[in-house]
């Protein structure tokens, strides 16, 4: 059996007034929040699935439904944490996860240390096996009319 697995996750959502805008379990002031089902952090969800992906257990779709009330609001901080206890009992660790958030505004650098560490927290390994980076999409699309975010991320498990 291979002893480490790459996966890759994305995640996108609408932005609307009137919601709050959380990016990596962390509240981010800003004028528009993303809608979903859950909170709808999208820098989570795209992590979430890369790391389900890279274990072959399926996508965050398949473990936590849209059409399931019981994740209705969920914060994603909680997936996550599922997350992890699924790919441990498949016999996997992280290594590390790289992500990529993707909007116009607001400015995410001001976060992105609390994001590493809520996410490094909850995964358990060392905040320099986290990264999270940020740029726009120039103006271009969905997002760069402001009507949207996205999140790309790898993650790579090892044998426990």
């Amino acid at each position: 059996m291979t002893p480490f697995r790459i996966g890759y996750g994305y995640d996108v959502h609408r932005l609307v007034e009137g919601r709050d805008l959380w990016l990596g379990g962390v509240k981010v002031p800003a004028e528009k929040g993303a809608l979903g089902h859950s909170d709808a952090d999208v820098l989570l969800h795209a992590i979430c699935d890369a790391l389900l992906g890279a274990a072959g257990s399926g996508d965050i779709g398949t473990h936590f439904p849209d059409t399931d009330a019981a994740w209705k609001d969920a914060d994603s901080r909680d997936l996550l944490r599922r997350v992890k206890e699924i790919i441990s009992a498949d016999g996997w660790t992280v290594g590390n996860v790289d992500a990529t958030l993707v909007l116009e505004k607001p400015k995410i650098k001001p976060h992105v240390s609390a994001m590493r560490e809520t996410i490094a927290g909850i995964l358990g390994i060392d905040l320099s096996a986290v990264g999270i980076k940020a740029t726009t999409n120039e103006g271009m699309g969905f997002v760069g009319r402001g009507e949207g975010v996205c999140a790309h991320a790898v993650a790579l498990l090892v044998r426990a």
